[in-house]
């Protein structure tokens, strides 16, 4: 990840560019900008543990493990750039592109910082008499404690949003007899959690049909998966819903789901007209839930997202609207 080139001068015989061993000349530019990389990885992990450590133990364990790695090979570099010339030289037209590649990987890590879980998620997360709350390390699930519907629901979570975040806004599903799994992404992409949903159905084999949905990214990951298992033999995927999201391509021939679209009349990412643009690519009758005044922050409990609109309503309202409108639908479905 980071440019081990740490212990040589900055290119062999380019003059006062060398190392400390070298007669009183100092280190080059090279062995600077390869401190300042390194110095750059450690900030980085310690800026994401100080501000996201609740996700980073309890999200994916990729993510973590890419921290990790960052901060090993950040010291590892930094501290070595410290030892005197070993004899061997490497050329700057090697450690430049290295040095690129590195600051590449330390922004990847910095923009896939997750956004966090608040309230009142993280109490959805605790069990009581109606409904079991599993935490595992890459799926949470939300059981009902009495006898289950044998339609159950898989959702996925929007890009770079802790899975937590959807424990309110799904629990009511739960509630109502829905076994609920919410799958905990790889660096948080649903484009990563493909596999997800089909070990979903293998690990719950009294689910009989599936609604599958998602919010923003995670919806349309959500309805690739629709797509390709409404007409599986046992426990086809019968509804899909979609929270601020719409498919990538056109399913509007293809899918027999039923669909439900519900989304925020102010939300400043799936924005109205990208909504009603998209519905040319689901089927004709799909239904179509507007939540006036909410945004796209509000389909979840992770804090304000940049990009994101003004509402006009609170979040406590446009989160009862969404999960009613939601468990009203999918009991249609239930078996």
């Amino acid at each position: 990840m980071l440019c081990a080139m740490t212990d040589e001068r900055d290119g062999a015989g380019s003059g006062p560019a060398s190392d400390e061993s070298t007669g009183g000349r100092g280190p080059g530019v090279l062995t600077w900008v390869t401190r300042a990389v390194a110095g750059a990885g450690v900030l980085v992990v310690l800026w994401v543990c100080v501000t996201a450590w609740p996700v980073v133990v309890h999200g994916h364990p990729l993510y973590a493990v890419l921290l990790v790695v960052t901060l090993a090979v950040s010291l590892v570099v930094g501290l070595s750039t410290r030892r005197p010339e070993a004899g061997r030289r490497r050329r700057a037209w090697i450690r430049v592109p290295l040095i690129v590649v590195s600051l590449g990987a330390i922004a990847a890590i910095a923009w896939l910082k997750p956004f966090t879980a608040v309230e009142p998620a993280l109490a959805a997360m605790q069990s009581d008499a109606t409904v079991s709350v599993a935490e595992y390390p890459t799926q949470i699930v939300l059981t009902p404690t009495g006898t289950p519907s044998t339609t159950a629901v898989f959702f996925q979570p929007g890009a770079r949003v802790d899975a937590r975040a959807y424990a309110a806004i799904l629990r009511p599903l739960a509630e109502t007899g829905h076994i609920v799994v919410i799958p905990k992404q790889p660096l948080g992409i649903a484009f990563l959690a493909t596999s997800a949903f089909g070990s979903a159905q293998s690990a719950h084999p009294a689910v009989t049909e599936w609604v599958v949905g998602g919010h923003s990214l995670g919806g349309t990951v959500a309805a690739i998966d629709a797509d390709a298992h409404d007409d599986d033999a046992t426990s086809p995927v019968v509804g899909l819903l979609l929270y601020a999201s719409y498919p990538a391509t056109d399913m509007s021939t293809s899918l027999t789901a039923t669909v439900l679209s519900i989304s925020g009349s102010v939300d400043g990412l799936a924005t109205p007209p990208k909504i009603d643009a998209a519905k040319r690519d689901l089927p004709q009758g799909a239904t179509y839930t507007v939540i006036d005044g909410a945004v796209h922050a509000f389909f979840g409990d992770y804090g304000p997202q940049p990009g994101d609109g003004t509402p006009t309503i609170s979040h406590d309202d446009a989160r009862t609207q969404i999960s009613r409108a939601s468990v009203a639908w999918v009991d249609t479905l239930r078996r």
